[in-house]
């Protein structure tokens, strides 16, 4: 069983994949991880985060053991990933990666923003993640506190409204929900609660298909 999460950032998507696939004893990739890998590279390396050519052989070094560095989570390293997520070589390095991860026999969880849309359009489950972007970005606020890091709320809801516009707009593989996706808004949902309506939502899907 394949099940696609998408959704812009901070809507709970990632959370949900991870307990989705300790539920169903799946392995859960955080595909976001992945461009944040991409970008922290550049970072370290000094380079422009906008040439593409330097981000696409960033993203065709990467290896599973760069997605598991602790820095990936700052928010520093999140905006940068947004904008070098937008270039079409990278995106294309990157997508054999996603997709040898999803072709797994017992199947996978994957979140991000393309999942249903471009990785796995065959995925069992589809689910679209939304939330409203004050809540989005008071939860980013909450995150960047617990970690210790300076923020101030409405630079997060700045920086969340300006990377929903570069995700829904980029030419190639825009944030969109899938024509059969299943919307979830945890707007106004707790942890639990989101996770009880995702698993309703996998549930119901499985006894469809039978």
């Amino acid at each position: 069983m394949i099940i696609a999460i998408d959704g812009p950032a901070a809507s709970g998507k990632g959370t949900l994949g991870k307990r989705l696939a300790e539920h169903y004893r799946l392995a859960h990739l955080d595909t976001g991880l992945i461009y944040r890998a991409v970008a922290k590279a550049l970072l370290d390396a000094g380079a422009a985060l906008d040439c593409e050519a330097d981000a696409a052989q960033a993203a065709r070094a990467l290896t599973p053991d760069r997605l598991n560095d602790i820095a990936l989570k700052t928010d520093h390293v999140g905006q940068a990933a947004s904008k070098i997520s937008a270039f079409p070589s990278v995106r294309a390095a990157l997508l054999d990666f996603q997709r040898d991860f999803a072709s797994a026999p017992q199947g996978a969880v994957l979140d991000g923003r393309d999942i249903g849309t471009v990785i796995c359009p065959q995925a069992d489950v589809k689910i679209f993640v939304v939330a409203a972007p004050e809540v989005r970005a008071h939860r980013r606020f909450q995150e960047l506190l617990a970690r210790g890091e300076a923020a101030d709320e409405r630079a997060v809801l700045a920086d969340i409204v300006a990377r929903d516009e570069r995700d829904r707009n980029r030419a190639l593989a825009p944030l969109k929900a899938a024509s059969d996706a299943h919307a979830l808004d945890t707007s106004m949902l707790d942890v639990e609660a989101a996770f009880r309506a995702a698993l309703a939502i996998v549930e119901k899907a499985r006894g469809s298909k039978g």
